[in-house]
């Protein structure tokens, strides 16, 4: 019985593993997002954990990088050592937004700011932030860009 049911789960692991790579795309700035946020001018974040979470510290004389803010799940942050590697944010001081911050404050200061925070994160794009619409200046595709979803 358990082989059957660990058969079942593998199965459906693959599966789901499939499944993830239908073409949706979540941005910055919408629900369901989890990555690196831009605070800007939006209203002071709050956070998890009152301080940043470094997995791996810089060595001896190098500065240490700036703070970075991320939106992850709860299960992320409490395991940070795990899943820092999803955001390529193991070398970096992390704060974690809390989930209702981002969600009641954050996405509603970044619709209101857009032009704002679409300018810092996409400069030289001319689609308006329309990314929903696959369209790309000069007809470039932008390969070789990292997921917005995760990282830096």
């Amino acid at each position: 019985m358990k082989k059957i049911i660990l058969a079942a789960a593998l199965a459906g692991a693959s599966f789901a593993g499939f499944a993830a790579n239908v073409g949706v795309a979540i941005s910055v700035g919408q629900p369901g997002y989890f990555g690196t946020i831009v605070i800007g001018d939006a209203p002071p974040p709050r956070v998890v954990y009152m301080q940043p979470r470094l997995i791996m510290s810089p060595p001896p004389g190098v500065m240490a990088p700036p703070v970075v803010y991320l939106h992850v799940p709860l299960e992320h942050s409490r395991h940070w050592r795990r899943y820092c590697n999803l955001y390529n944010a193991c070398a970096l001081p992390v704060f974690f937004v809390q989930d209702s911050w981002y969600n009641n404050t954050y996405i509603p200061h970044y619709r209101d700011h857009r032009d704002f925070y679409e300018g810092r994160h996409d400069e030289g794009r001319r689609d308006e932030g329309r990314h929903d619409e696959g369209r790309h200046d000069e007809g470039r595709h932008d390969e070789g860009r990292r997921d917005e979803g995760r990282g830096r």
